[in-house]
This record gives structure tokens, C-alpha cells and sequence, in this order.
């Protein structure tokens, strides 16, 4: 990697990082972190475990997050049927709503910063490949096991 390669990489790590508090500032109403859970349950992960695996966060901070987003009545805890020791997660009418506002939120002001690039579109593109790339790494760590 050439010396201008690597300054490019890291304005964008920092861009990236400087952007996650920029989201954060985006809703009063729910930190990232509670965001990035109840995101992973709307997206399919129903178990804390995979939620922990999925954001590559330990299961005890996840726990934490899941019994505050719980006892907020933004999620609900039900036994599964084929293990009673599993739990699966859901979100409830209230934590539906309150990602459904979080997120528009955010694509406000996603929207807003892109307008001022050179090119919005390219950039909300190139975003979402970034979350596909951490997407295809989280599979292939679990397949390695």
C-alpha cells in the first residue's frame, strides 16, 4: 500500500468513525448500541447469541442491551419450542415503531451529508457494499468455526 493509499484509508476509517456519532446525534431516543440490537432482531437474528455474534459483541453486553431494550417493552423474550433453554427475541409494536422513527432519523441525516459529496447516490451505494462485506466476513468466520 502506497503512503496516498493509506491516507485515503484512513480519512475514510475516520470519516466512518466521526459518521457512527453522527447517526448516534441523530435520535434521542435510542443510543447506538440499542440500535444495533434491535436493528440485528428486525434483520432476522432472533437469539441473543447470534445478535452477539452478528455484531461481534460479547454475549454479557448483549444480555445487558437485550434485558434494557426488554424492560423499555422494545422487546420480548419467548421460550422456543424445540429448546426450552433458547430464547427467541422479537421486537414489539413499540420497538417496531421507535426503529421504524430511529431510522428515518438517520437516513435524514445520511441523506443530508450525501447531498453534500460529489456524487449522494454512489455514496449511500458504496455504504450499503460496506455492510454486505462485514455481512460476508461474519459468514465466513463461522463457517471457519
Amino acid at each position: 500500500m502506497t503512503e496516498d493509499e493509506r491516507a485515503r484509508a484512513v480519512q475514510a476509517v475516520r470519516a466512518l468513525a466521526r459518521a457512527s456519532r453522527v447517526l448516534e446525534r441523530a435520535s434521542s431516543e435510542l443510543n447506538l448500541a440499542h440500535y444495533r440490537v434491535l436493528s440485528a432482531v428486525a434483520a432476522g437474528d432472533g437469539r441473543a447469541s447470534r445478535v452477539a455474534a452478528r455484531l461481534a459483541l460479547g454475549k454479557p453486553t448483549v444480555s445487558a442491551a437485550v434485558d434494557a431494550l426488554c424492560r423499555r417493552g422494545l422487546l420480548t423474550r419467548v421460550a422456543e419450542t424445540d429448546d426450552q433453554r433458547a430464547v427467541a427475541l422479537s421486537l414489539t409494536v413499540s420497538g417496531r415503531s421507535l426503529l421504524d422513527r430511529v431510522e428515518d432519523e438517520m437516513v435524514a441525516r445520511i441523506r443530508s451529508l450525501s447531498a453534500r459529496t460529489p456524487d449522494p447516490e454512489q455514496l449511500i451505494e458504496s455504504l450499503g457494499w460496506i455492510g454486505g462485506a462485514i455481512d460476508e466476513a461474519h459468514a465466513e468466520r463461522i463457517a471457519a468455526g
